[in-house]
């Protein structure tokens, strides 16, 4: 599954966003490191937005499966 791309709120990454359960126009930044910030010892430090809930940059929407039609008096279940 390819995620979509972001900016971060608070550095200039492009950084991919994941589904919330539940919550489909909402999405959580994948975990990332700041640029140019590390801890004494060269231990590199997340970014403060790392993992914070944003909204998705395109509408919720549910899953297709290309070249599967309902028939017409057959009922579709939503799960």
């Amino acid at each position: 599954m390819k995620l979509p791309r972001v900016k971060c709120p608070s550095c200039p990454k492009d950084v991919a966003v994941g589904p919330v359960a539940g919550r489909p126009s909402k999405g959580r930044l994948w975990r990332h490191d700041a640029p140019d910030e590390r801890r004494v010892g060269g231990v590199l430090v997340s970014c403060k937005e790392s993992l914070e809930i944003i909204d998705m940059p395109g509408p919720g929407a549910q899953l297709e499966i290309p070249g599967v039609e309902p028939e017409p008096d057959e009922p579709t279940s939503l799960f």
